[in-house]
């Protein structure tokens, strides 16, 4: 897919946007970039602090916040972007770690299901806490930013 003007993933639900953008459109879409970067950054920081990889801290994130959602390899292949067998990697490294437990699923023994131990939620409410904190404080500026944007 070429990106030669204003394109999204049609699968995604977004279309070409036909109609221009202004000087300020374009500053307003760099700060924003500039900003998830930053926060990022932040991010990838913390998680090192913690001894985990982002993408680590990401399977945590993702398997917690699962909801009804069942937590599975595939689920997390899913929302993070990954092959399955790469994602089969993270969760086994996670497991070896003692962060990931995994059980037969009760309805579907082909399925495994991922669950976070006593270790990874106590980690993940630290990481969670101190991000939710630093994206309080970003707020103001990111909403700025999409009212600019219209």
């Amino acid at each position: 897919m070429r990106y030669n003007s204003i394109w999204s993933w049609r699968d995604h639900g977004w279309e070409r946007d036909v109609s221009g953008l202004t000087d300020d459109e374009y500053a307003a879409l760099a700060e924003f970039r500039f900003a998830l970067r930053r926060f990022q950054a932040f991010s990838e920081g913390r998680a090192a602090d913690c001894g985990l990889t982002p993408q680590q801290h990401q399977t945590l994130l993702t398997i917690r916040g699962a909801g009804d959602e069942p937590a599975t390899v595939g689920y997390v292949a899913d929302r993070l972007i990954l092959k399955p067998h790469s994602a089969t990697g993270l969760v086994d490294r996670l497991h070896a770690l003692d962060l990931v437990a995994r059980q037969a699923s009760p309805t579907d023994r082909r399925q495994t299901l991922l669950s976070l131990t006593e270790k990874a939620e106590a980690l993940l409410e630290q990481l969670s806490a101190g991000h939710r904190e630093e994206l309080r404080r970003l707020r103001p500026m990111l909403t700025e930013m999409l009212e600019r944007l219209g």
